[in-house]
């Protein structure tokens, strides 16, 4: 038997009391997580197409559309024809896209702090050392063989 549960069994419920947590400031920024996920991914990378937004994010790429149109229908995106192909769209964001983004972001981190303001500073920067590595791992390597 392990000393230790298993890591989904420890990050799900994390998660979700997160994501809970971050719900009222998205709302208040008048965001839904797919939206401010959309937000934070293009601020990563400005221009880039909507299959490869959607596969960034996990997103099925035609769910993503209906978030895509309210973003640019608010001014928060923009989406133009790829130079290279037509038939595909380059995104970015807007002044407006960025402020609502960061704005949201910082309420967010806001609370974070909270929560991690409860453990020692060196046990709060492994954390998100750890936690940064983890997430860049590609999702095969994770997987296993």
């Amino acid at each position: 038997m392990a000393d230790r549960p298993d890591l989904a069994a420890m990050i799900s419920p994390l998660g979700r009391a997160l994501i809970e947590a971050e719900l009222p400031v998205l709302r208040e920024h008048g965001l839904s997580m797919w939206a401010y996920s959309v937000l934070l991914a293009l601020g990563a990378r400005p221009l880039r197409t909507q299959a490869a937004l959607a596969e960034s994010i996990r997103a099925d790429k035609t769910r993503i559309i209906g978030v895509l149109d309210d973003l640019q229908r608010r001014g928060l995106i923009e989406r133009t024809p790829d130079p290279g192909d037509r038939r595909a769209r380059l995104l970015s964001l807007t002044e407006e896209g960025r402020r609502v983004r960061d704005s949201a972001q910082a309420g967010i981190q806001r609370n974070e702090e909270r929560l991690l303001g409860r453990f020692p500073a060196d046990d709060r920067r492994a954390f998100l050392r750890v936690l940064r590595a983890l997430a860049d791992l590609p999702p095969e390597e994770i997987a296993g063989p």
